[in-house]
């Protein structure tokens, strides 16, 4: 059965550049996912964007693809992330600006837009959650509106076979969801194997979290190694099955307990998780050792969007 190898090179803005550079020389991957966006950067690149049209994307931007491009071009790694932010087309510019620098020819770059809301939001008579006020009534102190988008830009990146997608504000699985739809064909309305691949994506996107980094308690729950926390990577089949584990030799750990806490984080319903491209089911996920910083995962279930 056909194995796609994804990797998490970072799970917030301010992650450590390392574990991505040791996944894409070491990790055999096919695809390199950086998770850098929440709603308070994204409220920070819209400041900065304000203040600087040609700015407003991820400030390691530029760091993290020195660090890694050569490595993902050598070995083939396409590389999703949502690190464009505020501004994905001039991070897209900018990391063609690097590949040049850095004598990389024939470099794909693709921009994924569509989340920025703000105009509509504003005019549309939207109502605040906490006052019933009209959106409008806050006038410019309303910084930011974005839509968590789902996979349909990334697909279209992907079949034009661009080597670096770079999104704003995507459902954080749809990062890892997209590249797993691209490779195994999935149909959109395939909706068990959509919630299978949105379990994948949960589980990675916070990249140390799931080697260890949030579960460790020193005395309670002891990480080896936290010093130098290796970032996860998923050996997924095309039935939505995957081993979670990371790249030898790193540092954390991925046992049974760090999958299950990672599961659950963040999750208000267990039945319904609410993506753009499916509401998945987690009350059937299983886990089971296969190995050391081994665990296969199975069992994610969905259904419709």
């Amino acid at each position: 059965m056909k194995t796609i190898r994804i990797g998490c090179g970072a799970g917030y803005s301010g992650d450590r550049i390392e574990p991505a550079v040791e996944l894409a020389e070491r990790g055999d991957v096919d695809y390199l996912v950086f998770e850098c966006l929440a709603e308070r950067t994204i409220g920070l690149a819209q400041l900065a964007r304000l203040r600087d049209p040609e700015s407003g994307f991820d400030p390691l931007l530029g760091d993290r693809m020195r660090a890694v491009l050569p490595a993902c071009r050598e070995r083939g790694v396409t590389i999703v992330t949502n690190m464009g932010a505020a501004s994905p087309r001039a991070a897209a510019h900018e990391v063609v600006r690097i590949a040049r620098e850095l004598g990389l020819a024939g470099l794909r770059v693709a921009a994924v837009t569509g989340d920025d809301v703000l105009d509509e939001v504003v005019a549309g008579g939207y109502a605040l959650v906490e006052s019933g006020e009209p959106v409008a009534s806050l006038g410019d102190r309303v910084v930011a509106a974005n839509a968590y988008a789902g996979i349909a830009g990334i697909l279209e990146a992907l079949g034009r076979k661009a080597d670096v997608i770079i999104t704003g504000r995507v459902a954080d699985p749809a990062l890892f969801l997209g590249p797993l739809v691209h490779e195994f064909g999935w149909a959109l309305d395939d909706w068990e194997r959509l919630g299978a691949g949105t379990v994948v994506g949960h589980l990675l996107e916070c990249a140390g979290q799931i080697t260890g980094g949030y579960f460790a308690d020193p005395g309670r729950k002891d990480v080896p190694d936290l010093a130098r926390l290796g970032f996860p990577l998923a050996e997924v089949a095309a039935d939505g099955t995957a081993v979670i584990t990371k790249v030898p030799g790193s540092g954390g750990r991925v046992t049974l307990a760090t999958c299950k806490e990672q599961l659950l984080y963040e999750i208000h319903d267990p039945a319904s998780y609410f993506t753009p491209d499916v509401v998945a089911d987690f009350t059937g996920v299983t886990f089971e050792a296969d190995g050391v910083d081994r665990v296969r995962v199975r069992g994610g279930h969905g259904r419709t969007a």
